[in-house]
């Protein structure tokens, strides 16, 4: 088994790590435009199948170069990318996983070119991060399980272990993103219809072993695929974990403006955006650093079993990894794409073209092998009845 992992960040390296961590696997090659910058990490591993190559990925030529030595292609780039990379690995018949992007639909590009994969015989899966990601494999899973399904309750959250004012939240990844997340409006299904909420609205407060001190609410992004590939369901949500007070203390700052796109002020005689000056304010208040991260997970699917009223609930809590230093995200999201990426490498994922992550990937055995990575994830069964 050959990978690719296009993107040497954070996550690229989390997952060729991972990778490496599997003795059938002949080769990893990290590939980005400044090679400089990794090379100390190839040396801190010290694995004769781990390769940097020089790539450009705004060059198509660069990029099949590295796609055609390999058997699956994982894409840590941004998600701007994502297209691209796909079309190409159809080109060169290699498959390939993304980590997602549901802003100017990239994922339904990506999914658009199914026959495409499938006549090539290669297999594409998008969004393959947290949310979307993980949420989207135990949601299919636990759909799987029940002969009739009727609602998705979803909650998910990276947060610091030891929360600080002015927002008590660190950043786990773009604080641009988190401000669309914010902002685009939140997908739901509710009486079976497809409707949109407004993005931090309808707090609820919610406890997870050893974080009691919790809400909430709508963001934007989550579902993905799920609100179509589940669109005959009753009801289906998707909240995002933080702090409690933290939503009224953003919603402020959307309601003045400061996150608008578009919202300028003259200021000194120089006109200045909103959006970049409260850019500039939060993001060395929100940086991570060396602290502890925790990412929250809970996918509750309920429905019919067997004649009688059942659900299942999965959950998670991760913690950062401080002898390591990986942080809890970049364990959930870069374990993710790996293990997904294995699976379609070793034939556990047989299935050719393109499709969402709810309908190829084996819950099961996605499961155990987090499990393995130290990544656990709880199911609890509860029926009308009686539950285990």
């Amino acid at each position: 088994m050959k990978f690719a992992v296009l993107g040497a960040g954070l996550m690229g390296k989390q997952a060729a790590r991972d990778l490496l961590g599997n003795d059938q696997v002949e080769k990893v090659i990290l590939a980005d435009r400044a090679t400089e910058k990794v090379e100390g990490f190839r040396q801190q591993l010290n694995d004769p199948r781990l390769e940097l190559a020089k790539m450009d990925a705004g060059n198509d030529e660069e990029l099949k170069a590295v796609m055609e030595q390999v058997d699956v292609v994982i894409n840590a780039l941004f998600y701007t990318f994502n297209e691209k990379v796909a079309k190409l690995a159809i080109e060169c018949g290699v498959h390939a996983v993304d980590l997602g992007g549901h802003i100017g639909g990239a994922t339904d590009k990506v999914l658009g070119m199914h026959e495409q994969a499938q006549q090539n015989g290669v297999t594409i899966i998008p969004d393959l991060g947290v949310a979307p990601g993980m949420i989207n494999i135990l949601a299919g899973y636990g759909a799987s399980q029940l002969d009739h399904v009727d609602s998705m309750r979803i909650y998910v959250g990276g947060i610091p272990l030891h929360p600080e004012p002015p927002l008590e939240y660190k950043r786990v990844f773009s604080l641009e993103g988190v401000f669309d997340h914010y902002t685009d409006p939140s997908h739901v299904i509710r009486g079976g219809e497809l409707k949109t909420v407004e993005s931090l609205s309808e707090i609820e407060l919610v406890a997870f072993d050893g974080f009691d001190e919790l809400e909430a609410f709508h963001t934007s992004g989550g579902t993905s695929t799920l609100t179509r590939t589940f669109r005959d369901i009753d009801s289906l949500e998707y909240k995002t974990i933080r702090y409690r007070g933290h939503a009224d203390k953003f919603r402020l700052l959307v309601d003045l403006g400061l996150t608008s796109r578009d919202g300028k002020v003259t200021a000194g005689g120089h006109e200045v955006s909103l959006r970049e000056v409260l850019l500039k304010v939060l993001e060395p208040i929100t940086e991570l650093g060396e602290d502890k991260d925790a990412v929250l997970l809970r996918v509750i699917v309920s429905g019919v079993k067997g004649g009688e009223e059942c659900s299942y609930q999965y959950e998670m809590v991760a913690i950062r990894d401080m002898e390591t230093g990986v942080t809890a995200m970049a364990q959930a999201t870069a374990y993710s794409i790996s293990v997904v990426a294995q699976m379609i490498a070793d034939g556990r994922i047989e299935k050719r073209g393109a499709y969402p992550p709810e309908e190829v990937v084996p819950g099961a055995e996605y499961i155990a092998e987090m499990a393995k990575r130290g990544v656990n994830i709880k199911e609890t069964v509860q029926r009308a009845t009686h539950q285990n």
